[in-house]
């Protein structure tokens, strides 16, 4: 496992390098030139939650290693702070579900041996303490499992469980430091160079998962092959073992990762740190070769790349376009509803007594909405797009639906503090006539959720769109890019050399300068892109 790795990442760490010098340089230019336009929204948004705060506490009966139920004490942080747990769990890539039936469904079809007996993989029925079990299927390692006696805690427990698993895929890919960038990027033209243009639905949580989730890729063929068969167990426990084969080499994998990465990151920034200087001084240079550049390469691929999205993407755009809009604005005009029947229980409750507790509760109650109706709405577009396997190749849409319904959650908390805050203020401004003034406060805060639900609406499409066509593009494109880059990469590489042959003195000669002092290896799909 640990010489998979570290084959994995020796191959990788040339396309980090290049890519963390480029995302550094990218970010020099935007510093220097202040030109990077930024979304507006008119709805405030809250500082970061304090360090500890509590998102979810309560009992629940956990099925532990010993295979036996137990009660247990669940709390959901914002940040970890205080006691050392007595289990932690990361529910990165989960899927939660809620029968056996379903659950053991995809049990099934990541266990390589059809032959295989039934066996009682997960907790048995018979014995659960209640009758509303959750089963948390966790990609590499061991899946975990909860019951509940009522059917509205364990929706509650649903609730916090989903949010986690979606920050927990997303929230390190929405970082905007050197690291994140250069790492996205680089991960995107390694796997591109090996053939593999599509979306990846194992591009979720750290750099660190995600690539242990790329060394795994490799490895379980390796498992299943050569392994498998020779598994010393019964034939009822089979599945078992193997899973906690797999979890302990995804652990052994991700151990070897961790330092090596570390390793990697580091010489990165301190090799960046050397080239700052050239980077500021050479930035109008450096701009104008790689203008030169673009030029050169739209000239080789914008015919061909016209004709390719001209009869094969345009004119499926309007449909998908349509498909997309119907379940996400479906989930925001809920979100919108929500937020305005808890807003009119606030002016409620004012009325009745003033700024008492009653109105505190209200105001707690829509800081932490019961958002699992429009995230249902927004899921929606997992079925509704089904036929862009066919023709886009593409066929998960997981990253594209947690993120609109991370988009929502925000907008639904900045409609919540942003109606806090005014309330406030109008209250104190007008003691006369509270009511009518919390009215005004309303009204306005659903004005400003429309501005901007519709501006995080468009940009959902947007990119969207583009997660959805582009690797189809890049693909169709391969071969015309890879021509095009061989091409300039020994134009760029003659033109940079020191010039000895004679020249005529009235027409010396000009080379071009490439990126200078980045490390550039001209990308063979940047143009489709």
């Amino acid at each position: 496992c640990a010489g998979q790795a570290e084959a994995e990442l020796q191959e990788f760490s040339p396309y980090y390098r290049k890519q963390f010098s480029v995302a550094r340089f990218s970010q020099v230019q935007d510093e220097l030139e202040q030109h990077k336009a930024k979304i507006s929204q008119l709805l405030k948004q809250r500082d970061a939650p304090a360090e500890a705060e509590v998102l979810y506490e309560g009992d629940v009966f956990y099925f532990d290693d010993s295979r036996k139920w137990k009660e247990r004490y669940v709390v959901v942080r914002s940040f970890f702070k205080g006691v050392p747990p007595r289990y932690k769990l990361l529910p990165t890539g989960g899927t939660v579900q809620t029968t056996e039936e379903t659950y053991m469904a995809m049990v099934d079809k990541c266990f390589p041996d059809d032959a295989s007996v039934k066996e009682d993989f997960g907790p048995p029925l018979a014995g659960m303490p209640g009758e509303f079990p959750v089963y948390l299927r966790l990609p590499y390692r061991s899946d975990s499992y909860f019951c509940f006696k009522q059917e509205d805690k364990q929706a509650a427990f649903i609730s916090i469980l989903s949010d986690c698993i979606r920050h927990q895929n997303q929230d390190f890919l929405k970082k905007e430091t050197c690291e994140v960038q250069a790492f996205l990027k680089a991960i995107q033209l390694y796997r591109q160079d090996k053939g593999k243009y599509e979306a990846w639905n194992m591009l979720i949580g750290s750099d660190v998962r995600v690539m242990a989730n790329l060394v795994m890729e490799q490895l379980l063929p390796f498992l299943e092959t050569d392994l498998l068969p020779r598994l010393k167990a019964k034939k009822a426990e089979k599945k078992r073992v193997w899973f906690a084969t797999v979890e302990a080499a995804y652990i052994l994998v991700q151990e070897h990762l961790l330092e090596g990465l570390s390793v990697l990151k580091e010489e990165c920034r301190a090799s960046v740190q050397q080239q700052e200087v050239l980077m500021h001084s050479d930035l109008d240079q450096i701009i104008n070769s790689r203008w030169q550049l673009e030029e050169k390469i739209q000239e080789k691929v914008s015919e061909p790349a016209e004709k390719l999205c001209s009869e094969s993407v345009q004119p499926y755009l309007g449909s998908v376009l349509d498909e997309l809009m119907e379940p996400i604005s479906c989930g925001f005009q809920e979100g919108r509803q929500l937020s305005e029947s808890m807003m009119d229980q606030v002016c409620e409750q004012f009325l009745l007594g003033g700024e008492n507790e009653q109105v505190k509760k209200a105001l707690a109650k829509m800081a932490r909405p019961n958002l699992l109706s429009c995230y249902q709405k927004i899921g929606s577009l997992q079925d509704k797009l089904q036929h862009l396997q066919e023709r886009f190749d593409f066929s998960d849409v997981t990253g594209v639906i947690h993120s609109a319904q991370i988009d929502l959650q925000q907008l639904m908390d900045n409609a919540a503090f942003t109606f806090e805050q005014l309330m406030h203020k109008a209250v104190q401004d007008n003691p006369e006539n509270a009511a009518s003034a919390i009215e005004k406060v309303k009204h306005r805060v659903l004005k400003q959720y429309d501005y901007d639900s519709s501006t995080v609406r468009k940009r959902i499409f947007q990119e969207a769109l583009v997660c959805i066509t582009l690797p189809f593009i890049k693909k169709n494109l391969a071969h015309i890019c890879k021509t095009v880059s061989l091409t300039l990469t020994h134009t760029l590489l003659y033109e940079a050399q020191p010039v000895h042959r004679q020249k005529r003195p009235s027409q010396p000669v000009q080379p071009l300068q490439p990126f200078l002092p980045l490390p550039i290896t001209p990308a063979p799909l940047s143009p489709c892109g």
